[in-house]
């Protein structure tokens, strides 16, 4: 009786924690969040927390004049995180998104990239 009673709480607490991933996407259907976005000096710094589908867990941005001055990942693939910053430094906001935006890995529908792309849409 306790197993199925310990079975049943687990069964529960999944259902539960899978409803409030549901729920947590903004409204727009972006479940991605913009923590930070200022502008000093001309320089304007975001913050965002990509989706939970993905591995990274911050994506911190400066961007100049329309143009990425560095893209910085928090966890995730390292090698890639770091390779993705360096490819698109320098590059328009625009050229950007339109080469990244789409990008899949595996079956979650969007990507580190793709994640970026979104928040770089936003801006």
């Amino acid at each position: 009786m306790k197993r199925i009673l310990v079975l049943m709480a687990f069964v529960l607490m999944s259902i539960t924690a899978m409803a409030q991933e549901q729920t947590a996407a903004a409204p727009d259907g972006n479940d991605y969040s913009i923590i930070k976005d200022e502008l000093v000096d001309g320089v304007r710094y975001v913050t965002a927390a990509p989706s939970a589908k993905v591995c990274s867990k911050q994506i911190d941005i400066q961007i100049r004049d329309g143009v990425i001055l560095s893209v910085v990942y928090t966890r995730g693939c390292e090698g890639n995180a770091k390779g993705i910053g360096a490819l698109i430094k320098d590059m328009t906001v625009e050229e950007a998104i339109r080469r990244l935006d789409g990008i899949t890995c595996g079956k979650r529908g969007t990507s580190c990239p793709d994640q970026l792309a979104r928040i770089l849409k936003e801006l």
